[in-house]
């Protein structure tokens, strides 16, 4: 059944959530949810720059143009997925160290998931997460001067015929409901989700730290979930001819690093498929 008399797609509720999550001295000031909106990622740019604090997250039961990475769509049906987008301002991390903003969120998304459910969901670079070789969960981080707005989606009791065909290119969509996860809590799982942001995102910006991925403990978290490094890899990049060889780390700006005969690249940005 995956209708709203699944209990898996029981509405949110903003005003349970924001009890749960919204604590004294936390990064979370104020949980929103809304029956439907074009892009959560969208709406929080335009609140960033009217000049909302950091810690604002909203939540959409259901998005009519929300987006991927490249450009790409990400649509589900209304309930079926965690489709949301938080908003942060690391203006204390150097602007090269903030592509490390969207790995952090893999590493909290996949380690909530891990929680959750007890499946052993795994990060492709930069932050695709995959479960059994199909994609779960994708992030999209956008920045509007000094703030990053952060947008998630995750397909939770998402059927078989409700997911999209796959891309040529692409690796095909999964879901919890799909892949056996004994829960599908959409509210448990978000709060699962926002503390480890939390966590990891206090931790990595923190005064000393100033966005160091490794004195903080990121980047190794990082690696123990990354299932690209060690493999052939195969990066295209808009305007650049591809780049294969053998992906081999995470360089302190949050680069995969990939060495070719020609010598190691640093893959900032771009599509990348694993080719083993």
């Amino acid at each position: 059944m995956t209708d709203i008399q699944d209990p898996a797609r029981s509405p949110l509720s903003g005003a349970t959530l924001a009890r749960q999550i919204v604590r004294p001295g936390g990064l979370w000031g104020e949980v929103s949810v809304v029956a439907r909106t074009g892009s959560t990622n969208a709406d929080l740019v335009a609140e960033a720059r009217d000049g909302a604090p950091e810690g604002a997250v909203l939540v959409a039961e259901e998005q009519t143009a929300g987006r991927g990475r490249m450009g790409r769509s990400w649509l589900s049906p209304p309930r079926a997925a965690l489709t949301f987008s938080v908003l942060l301002r690391p203006a204390d991390v150097p602007a090269a160290r903030r592509g490390w903003l969207p790995l952090l969120a893999g590493v909290a998304v996949a380690t909530a998931i891990r929680q959750v459910s007890a499946l052993g969901a795994t990060l492709k670079w930069p932050n695709d997460v995959l479960l059994r070789s199909g994609k779960l969960a994708g992030i999209l981080a956008e920045q509007s001067g000094d703030a990053v707005v952060v947008g998630i989606g995750v397909n939770v009791s998402t059927a078989r015929h409700e997911l999209p065909a796959p891309a040529a290119s692409s690796l095909p969509a999964t879901s919890l409901r799909l892949e056996g996860s004994p829960s599908l809590d959409r509210e448990l799982l978000l709060g699962r989700m926002l503390d480890e942001i939390e966590h990891w995102y206090l931790g990595w910006r923190g005064t000393d730290l100033a966005g160091d991925a490794a004195a903080s403990g990121l980047r190794a978290a990082y690696l123990r979930l990354c299932s690209t490094i060690g493999r052939d890899v195969r990066a295209e990049r808009p305007g650049r001819a591809a780049t294969g060889g053998l992906a081999t780390g995470i360089d302190t700006d949050g680069r995969l690093i990939v060495r070719t005969a020609a010598g190691d690249v640093a893959i900032g940005a771009g599509d990348v498929r694993h080719v083993r």
